[in-house]
């Protein structure tokens, strides 16, 4: 595993830990007019994993599983 790769899945695991927004449940504010400020925090949660998952791809992504895959399927009948 790479460094890149070590810091990618770090990144995972303190979105998951900050995930559970406890200190956002008894908010009554809004944001943006209209979005519940837990709302907001959760998407915005959504958007970090999204980009932490593409950076996982991108730097910790097994060497070689494509052509390995490709193999198999030119061995079965």
């Amino acid at each position: 595993m790479t460094t890149g790769g070590k810091c990618a899945w770090g990144f995972v695991v303190l979105l998951a830990i900050l995930h559970f927004d406890f200190w956002l449940w008894d908010s009554t504010s809004v944001v943006l007019g209209f979005l519940p400020t837990g709302l907001a925090y959760q998407a915005g949660i959504s958007v970090a994993a999204s980009i932490a998952w593409a950076l996982v791809v991108k730097l910790d992504w097994p060497e070689g599983v494509e052509e390995w895959a490709a193999a198999g399927e030119e061995e079965r009948p």
